[in-house]
């Protein structure tokens, strides 16, 4: 069960959540997924591309433990260009629906200088409670 948390008198947040509580039987942790495939290979160079191939990899690692989308509760989303995410925005909000559906856990995003593997442009690591 996951409720998300909306104090009196803030604005509801678009695409993401403030807050969630939730409560299960499991706690999923998905290390960071980034754009690449499952055998390690970058088909997209592009930021959209890997946005979405990263969304599917979290999805078949909940997969892995019984859950989906629906049970995640926690995202946080490094990206490499802060005006390349913000120029996408529209194209990375398409993506995130068509593979997690129109569910908005509480999420984080940062600019970070680089990631570990020199092509990924994005790294999404999730908690999720089933």
């Amino acid at each position: 069960m996951h409720k998300t948390l909306l104090p009196d008198g803030w604005p509801r947040p678009k695409g993401y959540a403030n807050g969630v509580v939730a409560q299960g039987d499991s706690i999923i942790f998905c290390g960071g997924q980034i754009g690449w495939t499952s055998d390690e290979q970058f088909e997209h160079h592009d930021f959209v591309g890997q946005v979405r191939q990263a969304l599917e990899n979290v999805v078949a690692v909940l997969a892995s433990a019984g859950a989906g989308p629906e049970h995640i509760t926690r995202m946080t989303w490094y990206v490499t260009n802060r005006a390349q995410y913000l120029e996408d925005l529209a194209a990375v909000g398409g993506a995130y629906r068509d593979v997690i559906g129109k569910h908005f856990p509480a999420m984080s995003v940062v600019e970070v200088s680089a990631l570990i593997e020199p092509e990924a442009l994005v790294e999404i690591e999730v908690t999720a409670v089933k």
